[in-house]
């Protein structure tokens, strides 16, 4: 796929835009139903890039589809079943195929459930400061990389475009969207994740962490919603390199966010421009997660 393919911004012509996430363009299909076109844009530290990574809107599609797919038994998801090219105009076709999901209009639930089986990242950071990651007390002598005793939930309250996500407590939790929500949502996460990471492991791929979002439908039925266990909503790892005590090397744009993290950024946009070759070994890396979990 060469880079005259990647789409940064898609501008369909033939539904009315709703919404631009950072990774994700949102159209309304009358007032029940949403076209979610996944572009090549990349977001790293809550802040979307300016260069697009070829190919990787299919990408995050089809592992977004396969998740689904795998996890249908524990909850219900936001696909209808229909296909997305049967909503637009033959001309907008070429922006849909391969990187869209025709879903559902839910009431989305603004905290982010993030699961953890491993220390890494921010966690790591913040257990060496506290023995604890967002308030979750955790035993002494864990390393970077270290698995956890058990998979904790750690919940994030979603940011607007362009702000920074905030961990919060599960107590938080509790006063935004009240008790028995909560905890739903908290097991269904770590039930989830318990699942995939079983999954991945046949696959020699570590989910080391992730995040689901959900939203309730007219019934008030919760339901998993955006994506799912892709590079973008996770870090993976391939087994065979990992090693405790170490950042092993990730499935994901930890690649991007490492090149950022040696440039003088201070993490608010406009970002940096990429470089090709941050971008093509970005591309690769979310091409050979893809072929590991499909193979």
């Amino acid at each position: 796929m060469t880079a005259l393919s990647a789409i940064h911004t898609s501008q369909l012509s033939s539904l009315p835009l709703l919404a631009r996430g950072k990774v994700r363009d949102n159209y309304a299909v009358g007032t029940d139903r949403i076209l979610m076109v996944a572009s090549d844009r990349l977001s790293a530290f809550d802040v979307v890039m300016g260069e697009p990574i070829p190919g990787k809107g299919a990408l995050l599609t089809q592992m977004a589809l396969f998740w689904f797919a795998q996890l249908g038994h524990i909850c219900p998801n936001h696909l209808t079943g229909d296909a997305p090219e049967s909503v637009v105009s033959p001309t907008d076709l070429p922006q849909v195929i391969g990187r869209s999901m025709l879903v559902k209009r839910l009431r989305p639930i603004p905290v982010e459930a993030v699961v953890r089986g491993y220390l890494a990242g921010s966690g790591w950071k913040e257990y060496q400061e506290s023995q604890s990651v967002c308030g979750v007390a955790l035993p002494a002598g864990l390393k970077n990389a270290s698995q956890l005793p058990e998979p904790i939930y750690t919940p994030a309250a979603k940011a607007e475009m362009g702000e920074h996500d905030e961990n919060i407590t599960f107590e938080k939790t509790v006063e935004m969207i009240g008790l028995p929500l909560a905890t739903k949502i908290r097991d269904l996460s770590l039930q989830i994740y318990s699942a995939a990471r079983e999954i991945a492991a046949k696959k020699g791929i570590i989910i080391a962490d992730t995040k689901f979002e959900f939203g309730l439908d007219d019934q008030d039925q919760l339901v998993l919603m955006d994506e799912v266990l892709t590079p973008d909503s996770s870090r993976f790892w391939p087994a065979e390199s990992y090693q405790e005590g170490q950042n092993p090397p990730s499935y994901d744009k930890q690649f991007v966010r490492d090149w950022l993290e040696s440039q003088p950024w201070n993490k608010t946009a406009p970002a940096p421009q990429l470089p090709e070759h941050v971008i093509a070994a970005t591309t690769a890396k979310y091409q050979e997660a893809w072929q590991r979990l499909s193979q």
